[in-house]
């Protein structure tokens, strides 16, 4: 699956944080209540990203609902499934899956269907991540059994001070062309999959060739031998491979290279701090990874999860929680409600065209990883 720019953020998402407020009701409540009674009354247990939700921002929830928060922080996928599978889901009920995910989660039947009807906000999401929910992660009932959260890209990024997408918008392609020979970067196995997508674009292969190939491993020769061929073949454009934000921004400041296709968070940063940086969605769709929220099977709190739900799929809430965790909202509109930096990145970097666009990474099949390994390695090695 593709990995996340999680490390460049700003809370340690190894943190726990939590949020212990009561309603009114129960302050006068005699000392033998039962943890049960009290709990039934206002509670909700998380288990998600350490940083997605700062104590500012479940603080808030718990003023304006009285469901107090147990968030337990987690920093992996495969930690959220070990914790369900663990417990077959009791004691959680809520967790915040990645969209590429899915096919584990339709297996392990861990998760339960969310009721759109119970919700007020999920109109509020943005169409091309919402309809997620609707595709990879409709198990049974015909209902989603998941909903967009928060995302992230791997696009074009560049010096300014010394080149320009000769086209209005820029390419994948462009990290293939004489005139950046040399001083191109990109991660490889993300990197072979939008040179796919260039192909694509220029006929030379056929429509969603590179979606399709998730289908099969049939379906993914076709389209994965042709591509690394293809890059294989102008590997001397490549100056460096990347694997982490450290290193994107050291090549692109420290280490000649010109373009690159990186992450939105590091070249953000760079650019905030006034580095001479560039990052925009390319014509065939910025790659999306996408995390999002599920609700677990064995929940005992359903009522409180909706409502949480609920709470952060408001625009101004999602807005808030951007100002500490720095990624980008599922929720339309949040973005004006986050800091003036973030909005003047985000708007640089996706206009209305580049949102519709999005090329979200898809749910992967149990095969996938490693015959992608395969060509990525002898794209490498080559």
């Amino acid at each position: 699956m593709p990995s996340k720019p999680h490390q460049g953020s700003k809370f340690n998402r190894r943190s726990l944080i939590k949020s212990a407020a009561a309603l009114p009701a129960l302050i006068t409540a005699p000392a033998l209540i039962s943890r049960s009674a009290l709990a039934s009354s206002g509670e909700l247990n998380l288990l998600a990203w350490s940083n997605y939700f700062p104590t500012e921002f479940l603080t808030a929830f718990t003023a304006r609902t009285g469901i107090a928060v147990k968030h337990t922080a987690i920093g992996s996928n495969d930690e959220i499934i070990n914790k369900m599978r663990a417990t077959n889901g009791r004691g959680i009920d809520l967790i915040s899956p990645t969209n590429t995910r899915a096919h584990q989660w339709r297996k392990l039947g861990l998760l339960q269907a969310i009721d759109p009807t119970k919700l007020n906000n999920s109109n509020k999401l943005m169409p091309a991540l919402a309809a997620l929910g609707n595709s990879d992660w409709q198990f049974d009932r015909q209902l989603p059994h998941w909903l967009p959260l928060t995302w992230g890209t791997e696009a074009m990024a560049w010096r300014n001070d010394m080149w320009q997408p000769p086209g209005d918008s820029p390419s994948y392609g462009d990290l293939w062309a004489q005139a950046v020979r040399g001083n191109a970067m990109i991660r490889p196995h993300s990197g072979l999959l939008a040179a796919g997508l260039y192909l694509e674009s220029i006929g030379q292969l056929p429509p969603n060739a590179m979606r399709i190939a998730y289908r099969n491993e049939v379906s993914m020769r076709a389209a994965w031998e042709s591509v690394t061929r293809f890059c294989t073949q102008r590997k001397s454009q490549m100056k460096l491979f990347w694997n982490d934000a450290q290193s994107q921004k050291n090549a692109l400041l420290n280490e000649g290279v010109v373009v690159a296709q990186s992450w939105d968070g590091p070249i953000w940063a760079l650019k905030t701090q006034g580095e001479p940086l560039s990052y925009r969605a390319p014509a065939e769709g910025a790659l999306t990874w996408v995390d999002g929220l599920a609700l677990s099977a064995n929940a005992q709190y359903t009522h409180q999860a909706y409502a949480f739900m609920d709470y952060c799929f408001e625009a101004k809430n999602a807005g808030l929680a951007i100002r500490h965790h720095g990624y980008n909202s599922a929720v339309s509109g949040a973005q004006h409600f986050a800091d003036r930096d973030y909005q003047d990145n985000f708007n640089a970097s996706y206009n209305a065209e580049a949102l519709e666009n999005l090329w979200v990474w898809p749910s992967e099949p149990e095969w996938y990883a490693g015959l992608r390994t395969e060509y990525r390695n002898r794209f490498v090695n080559a």
